[in-house]
């Protein structure tokens, strides 16, 4: 285990960001902001929960409109700051400089992550592609250098190829969630 993984950092709401870096949403609300993400897996929504409540927000497992796993937080004052970093009017933006943490990469793992091959892949929002540049930099920044994939379809993502960059995901993000289909969904060891 890594000095600088998930499981040695404490919760952060800055590391929300991470569901944002994916396919997440964020929505402002009278009552403060809220921050949804939908997944293709229960058990994704389940653990993405899980370390929402560690930041000491509420959050649920619902289902989208199409009837897919969906995780969200409470409509909380607390990430209204979070809301407004990501956003640009109703466009979603990376903001300046942004580095993920740990528990932020986790969170990215968790909503959009899965094996492709030898290769690791971050999934992007198809909705906005004015993210994943600024994204591919914020990996770069903590030592995980990817290629853009699959920019102009409807599935874009971030690679990560090669032993040492796997590896280096893989020693930040921690161990997978306690489900067997969390563990074939997880970065392993190259």
């Amino acid at each position: 285990m890594s000095l600088f993984s998930a499981e040695t950092e404490d919760a952060s709401i800055d590391d929300l960001a991470g569901l944002l870096a994916a396919q997440g949403q964020s929505v402002h609300t009278p009552v403060g902001a809220r921050i949804s993400v939908v997944v293709p897996d229960t058990w994704r929504a389940q653990a993405i929960c899980l370390d929402i409540e560690e930041t000491g927000i509420e959050a649920e497992v619902g289902r989208s409109d199409e009837g897919s796993p969906l995780a969200r937080t409470e409509a909380n004052p607390r990430l209204t700051a979070l809301h407004r970093r990501w956003s640009a009017g109703a466009v979603k933006t990376v903001p300046d400089g942004w580095t993920p943490s740990p528990r932020a990469l986790r969170l990215w793992v968790l909503a959009s992550g899965r094996p492709e091959g030898v290769h690791y892949v971050l999934g992007l929002d198809p909705h906005a592609p004015d993210t994943h540049g600024p994204l591919a930099t914020a990996l770069m920044r903590v030592g995980i250098a990817p290629t853009l994939v699959g920019a102009h379809g409807r599935h874009p993502a971030l690679r990560v190829t090669g032993r040492k960059r796997r590896n280096r995901l893989l020693e930040t993000v921690g161990g997978p969630p306690l489900d067997p289909d969390a563990e074939a969904a997880w970065p392993t060891q190259a």
